[in-house]
């Protein structure tokens, strides 16, 4: 370098939300962090991305030049299918199969709700076609002569063009066997309407279940042209600053991919903004040593919960992405409509609800100050005096509590309660609607909460969080000393993580063990190759785990394998066994076990930080606001700067930083950590 001093280069991590874009940026060579929160622009989506950007440079040094890695969170997918706003598909398939979609699993979402509907699908049958031909469960088509299959194709085409069809999906039977069907069929349409996109089921995600395999293809052109069209301006916004590094975006497994492959791969990232926030959670515990975390993300528009169990986030592949199951791995959360900016109504018979409309970034709550004008959350923790006290979100908000107060004075005319009644009722609402989702969440994961304490983030968590985990009866909470911008945290530190699968569907007997050793070959070459085309060049681990259940079952469960255990019956049969125990305290060792997928996790190491510059604060003093707790009185306000390593108070408190505010209820302990983190212990 001739005596020169390196460049310093930044990484940065962007998650955005409803109401705010955050960012967390780490300069390499100090371990210092820089965090930001601007406010989403509806109007113009990716403008905050610039806004975000031009504030770094001028107020934390920032040089666009010397950025060397990009992550984005975005939750422009899950929006476009919460919205309706996708593309308009049509879909082709096997004829006689035209009603797979409508049929689904036959299952409703409530079945004890005698009005209970299932969603409206995003295809609707009369934009599903039936082509004359079969793929057999053994690999054998039954297909018509070429000329007919063209013909054929050409009046689907036509009648599809005909009503508006932007994009095409393709998902025939047993295309988990074989994709080459599925891969003529697609030729055939491309070569004929090359201005339509075309997705196959195979190449989304080939499954053995159609209903499955379908469905997800369907999302992933449902949301494909505006998920590209986000990306592609995204790029060009980050060329437009000079910034070098390629962007990454965070996927629903938890991992991060290149937005190149997420213009087509779009499944991958729905769930990418509430994924990254728990893979941060899951960092930030690990450093604290906390191994059982039960997440708390609050934003404007909902709040998502998830477990930590053992330091490991936790994964399912049933997830719901609005009204409809994802089938991809993905990490486990459970989202309710409730936020920061969940407005608060009074219904026709004089009941006061909360949610799910919110109010956004634009107007906004009414403290806000930005034009709205309808009683919300955070109105309402103004009006108690637990918010207001200071600036918000890195000094873009100036809070005020005279128009939250007149906001909730509203509804507290129209429910003939006080102001401050009215306010707390708001707070309890929204905290016992969360109680109820917690509550489900636990159930399913059979854990008791008791054994975990509550990780709050988000602009909201710390706000609501010790509440909630009073009334769970959680008795720790953990408040990281960024709360506002976990999200961005998770996509700084996450890894590199591609999912692969190959459908088997055999019975496991020493016969089929070599068949198993292929597969398994077949994927780590995928895996393989889907990190050196991602850039990686580190060390990868491969992580194998199979489908797998008894015969006669139904359903299957995920079993984790090592590789070598393919060579060896009795392994694989133990780890079947000690799994199935585990779940349902139940197994069968001379049962026959089948085998329906292999899968493959391929990960390339992300980077982890030293957040070394987390030990620099001084200690400082405290001033007395005021508070409603059943009346009136002073409680101490702590600039969240000014709190060093082994500090300890007590609450009723308040805890205000740039980009959350922390409210700490009576009975609680609080004492601060080494890495700043806020530790209560909670009194019943």
């Amino acid at each position: 370098m001739d005596g020169q001093t390196p460049a310093e280069d930044w990484k940065i991590g962007v998650d955005i939300g409803g109401t705010f874009m955050d960012f967390c940026a780490l300069e390499v060579r100090s371990g210092r962090i820089a965090s930001l929160k601007v406010l989403t622009t509806p109007e113009d989506p990716g403008a905050e991305l610039g806004t975000g950007l031009d504030l770094l440079v001028t107020r934390e040094g920032l040089r666009p030049e010397a950025v060397s890695r990009f992550v984005h969170g975005t939750t422009v997918g899950i929006n476009t299918i919460i919205q309706r706003k996708g593309a308009r598909l049509a879909m082709v398939t096997n004829a006689g199969f035209e009603d797979v979609i409508e049929l689904a699993r036959l299952r409703m979402p409530e079945m004890y709700s005698l009005f209970c509907q299932r969603p409206d699908p995003l295809v609707t049958r009369d934009m599903i076609f039936g082509l004359p031909i079969r793929m057999r469960a053994d690999g054998s088509r039954r297909e018509p002569p070429a000329a007919e299959l063209d013909a054929a194709v050409a009046e689907i085409l036509y009648k599809a063009r005909a009503a508006g069809a932007e994009g095409i999906i393709v998902a025939l039977l047993h295309a988990w066997r074989d994709p080459a069907q599925e891969a003529a069929i697609r030729a055939r349409i491309e070569a004929q309407a090359p201005d339509l996109f075309v997705f196959t089921s195979a190449e989304v995600w080939p499954v053995i279940r159609e209903y499955e395999r379908t469905s997800t293809a369907i999302l992933n052109g449902y949301v494909h042209p505006r998920v590209a069209g986000y990306l592609t301006a995204l790029e060009a916004r980050l060329q437009a600053r000079g910034v070098p590094a390629r962007a990454m975006l965070t996927k629903s497994n938890g991992g991060v991919m290149t937005a190149a492959e997420g213009r087509r791969d779009c499944v991958s990232m729905l769930l990418s903004g509430t994924a990254s926030g728990v893979i941060g959670a899951a960092w930030l515990a690990r450093q604290a040593g906390e191994r059982r975390i039960l997440t708390l993300d609050i934003g404007g528009t909902s709040a998502d919960f998830a477990l930590i169990i053992d330091g490991e986030v936790q994964f399912g592949s049933d997830e719901l992405v609005g009204e409809f199951p994802l089938h991809i791995p993905s990490v486990s959360v459970s989202s309710i409509g409730i936020g920061g900016g969940s407005i608060a109504t009074v219904d026709d018979h004089g009941v006061l609800r909360v949610g799910p409309e919110s109010a956004g970034s634009l107007p906004g709550p009414a403290c806000y100050g930005r034009g709205g004008t309808r009683a919300t959350v955070s109105d309402a923790m103004a009006v108690c005096g637990w918010l207001g006290h200071s600036d918000m979100a890195y000094g873009q908000l100036d809070m005020k509590v005279d128009l939250a107060r007149q906001a909730v004075g509203d509804l507290a005319q129209r429910l003939g309660r006080s102001l401050e009644e009215t306010a707390q009722a708001i707070i309890d609402i929204a905290v016992s609607e969360m109680f109820v989702e917690v509550e489900k969440l636990a159930s399913r994961a059979g854990v008791d909460l008791r054994d975990f304490a509550l990780m709050p983030f988000g602009g909201g968590g710390p706000m609501l969080g010790a509440f909630l985990a009073r009334e769970l009866g959680m008795p720790r909470l953990m408040a990281p000393r960024r709360p506002g911008v976990v999200s961005a945290l998770g996509g700084l530190v996450a890894d590199l993580k591609g999912d692969f699968i190959r459908t088997v569907f055999a019975d496991l007997d020493a016969t089929r063990l070599p068949h198993l050793q292929t597969h398994f070959r077949a994927l780590a070459a995928e895996g393989q190759a889907w990190l050196a085309a991602q850039g990686h060049e580190g060390a990868l681990d491969l992580r194998l785990s199979a489908d797998m259940r008894y015969a006669g079952q139904s359903y299957e469960i995920e079993v984790a394998l090592e590789p070598d255990w393919l060579g060896d019956l009795a392994r694989i049969e133990a780890a079947f066994h000690q799994t199935h125990r585990r779940i349902y305290d139940f197994d069968d060792p001379e049962g026959a076990i089948e085998v329906v997928n292999l899968r493959l996790c391929a990960i390339g190491a992300g980077p982890k930080p030293d957040l070394a510059e987390l030990a620099g604060a001084a200690a400082g003093e405290s001033r007395a606001v005021q508070v409603h707790i059943g009346g009136w009185r002073a409680v101490p306000l702590y600039a969240r700067a000014t709190l060093a390593p082994g500090s300890r108070f007590s609450g009723p408190a308040i805890v205000a930083q740039e980009d959350t505010t922390f409210a700490i209820p009576p009975g609680a302990e609080a004492r601060v950590d080494a890495a700043l983190n806020i530790h209560l212990q909670i009194g019943e």
